[in-house]
This record gives C-alpha cells, sequence and structure tokens, in this order.
C-alpha cells in the first residue's frame, strides 16, 4: 500500500459514512476503498481483492458494499455484483447502479430481466447518462434475443451527451451491424472509435493484508463472513427495510445465486416468464423494443 494513500483522500460523504466503524477500521477501509477505485480501470482482479478485504473489516456499510459490488461487476462475477448492488439498494435507496443491474443479468444470460429493470418506474428517473447507458443495455439485451433490428433502431436513436459515452454507443453499434450482415458499414464505424487511453500500473502499488481471504475464484467464501442469509441478518439489526416495493420475491431469487459468477449461465433454474416487451420509450414505431448491443 503506498504510503501517499491516506484516509483524508476518501470523499467527505464517504467518510461520513464510515463513522460507523472504529477509528482505526474505519481508516484501514477507507484506504482500501480507496486502492479498489484507483485500480477497478487498470487491474481489476486486484481492485477486487481490496474491495474485499474492505467487504470483510466494514460489510455493514453502503459504500463498501458498493466497492464490492463495481469490483465483482468489473471481474466478470455478475452474480455476486447483483447480490451486492441490490444491498446497496436496500440500503440507500439509491437507483445510479440500474444499468450495471440490468447488465449483470445479460451477464448471467437473462437478458429479459435486463429488460425489466429497464422498465422499471425508477429507470424512467435516471439522469441522462445513466439513461444513456441503460440505452446500451437495453439495445443489447435486444440482440441477445436475436432482434438485431431492433437494437439497432434504440442505438441509433441515442445521442449520446459525451465522447465517452458516444464511443460506447458507437462500439456497440458496431456489433450490432456485424450480426445484420452489414460488415462494410461495421468496417467503417469501428476504425472512427478512438483508441481508449491505457493507464499504467505503478510497480509500487501492491496489494497488503490480505493473508486471511480466499481465493476470489474459490466458490465458498466463508471466511468474508457476508454470505446471502447475512444480509437478512443485517437488515434486521440495523431496523433496513426495502426500499423499493416488489423485489422481495426476486431477492429470495438472488440470494441463491452463488458468490461466483463464473459460468452462472446455470443458474436460470427459475427463470420467470417472458415479460411483455413494453417499449419503455425504446421501441421502434412498429412495437419492437430496443435491443441493447
Amino acid at each position: 500500500m503506498p504510503e501517499e494513500i491516506t484516509y483524508n483522500q476518501l470523499d467527505r460523504a464517504v467518510r461520513a459514512r464510515l463513522r460507523t466503524l472504529s477509528k482505526d477500521n474505519a481508516e484501514d477501509v477507507g484506504r482500501h476503498l480507496i486502492m479498489a477505485g484507483n485500480l477497478v480501470d487498470i487491474d481489476p482482479e486486484l481492485a477486487y481483492r481490496h474491495a474485499q478485504v474492505a467487504l470483510q473489516r466494514g460489510g455493514r456499510v453502503d459504500v463498501v458494499r458498493e466497492a464490492a459490488a463495481l469490483t465483482a461487476y468489473a471481474t466478470g462475477r455478475y452474480a455476486e455484483a447483483l447480490r451486492e448492488f441490490r444491498t446497496v439498494r436496500r440500503l440507500g435507496g439509491s437507483i445510479e447502479h440500474l444499468p450495471l443491474m440490468a447488465d449483470c443479468e445479460r451477464g448471467l444470460g437473462r437478458p429479459e430481466r435486463a429488460l425489466a429493470i429497464a422498465e422499471e418506474p425508477d429507470a424512467q428517473q435516471l439522469p441522462r447518462e445513466s439513461a444513456v447507458e441503460m440505452r446500451i443495455v437495453v439495445a443489447g439485451a435486444r440482440l441477445d434475443m436475436g432482434d438485431a433490428e431492433a437494437a439497432h433502431l434504440i442505438l441509433s436513436r441515442i445521442t449520446a451527451p459525451n465522447d465517452e459515452l458516444k464511443a460506447r454507443v458507437d462500439e456497440a453499434q458496431v456489433a450490432v451491424l456485424r450480426a445484420l450482415g452489414r460488415d462494410a458499414e461495421a468496417d467503417e464505424l469501428e476504425a472512427s472509435i478512438p483508441e481508449p487511453v491505457e493507464e499504467e500500473l505503478e510497480e509500487d502499488i501492491v496489494l497488503y493484508d490480505t493473508a486471511e481471504l480466499p481465493d476470489p475464484d474459490v466458490e465458498d467464501h466463508e471466511d468474508e463472513g457476508f454470505d446471502e442469509d447475512e444480509d437478512d441478518d443485517f437488515d434486521a439489526e440495523d431496523g433496513l427495510t426495502e426500499v423499493t416495493d416488489g423485489d422481495e420475491d426476486e431477492d429470495d431469487d438472488f440470494d441463491a445465486e452463488p458468490a461466483d459468477d463464473h459460468g452462472d449461465e446455470d443458474e436460470d433454474e427459475d427463470e420467470p416468464e417472458d415479460e411483455p416487451d413494453s417499449d419503455i420509450d425504446l421501441a421502434d414505431e412498429d412495437g419492437n423494443p430496443e435491443d441493447r448491443a
């Protein structure tokens, strides 16, 4: 852990949430959160391990669960990420991660559930950038379901508010154009997308104090001390209640999912019946809902 990583570098709002922990523990958890945030785009696996240390020591704090969710998502542990995102939503009522929750459903091979999340009332209240992210996810879900035309229509209607989102929309459109057999257009669009700027990982950034953690690829996470059943215990002890209605049945399904998300395609045992394709304002004129790429 670099010496320059200090607790005071945390956002004031995050430090306020960590006040429920002892001073020493809060500082230690906070430094791991900083490292997780610094590394998530550079070395997601290392960021995940930092987040897991923080989770083990401060798992009742929403910002710690958020870090666990984001790093699990970044490493492709979609069932684990989805569970943590739902916990964050319960604890604080946040809707900002709805696009990532929907994309987790895609990653688990359940595009219909991704569309259901996009149709929730809360999804209609997303800020502009998050709404664009949700439309990209919806387009991809439609592509997953074999409706490339609907996916193309959705992406064509998006006006990206910044260059980063425009590049993401174009990348999604490339995949859709190839699915439609329009390879020449896909090649031309792909050539126009700017190359991402890669950040280099400093050699002195190392992980410390993680000997007590299990191998993150091992399915049994007993040492973490925070499984699905204990989430309910924490909610009961702290007087926490669901922020959104109608999620209780789905929570049972999600809590039953294993922490290891690799190969979670087999988790569709209690697949719900296909939901009606309401167009959430993403459908085309012919009633075909949009697909995400």
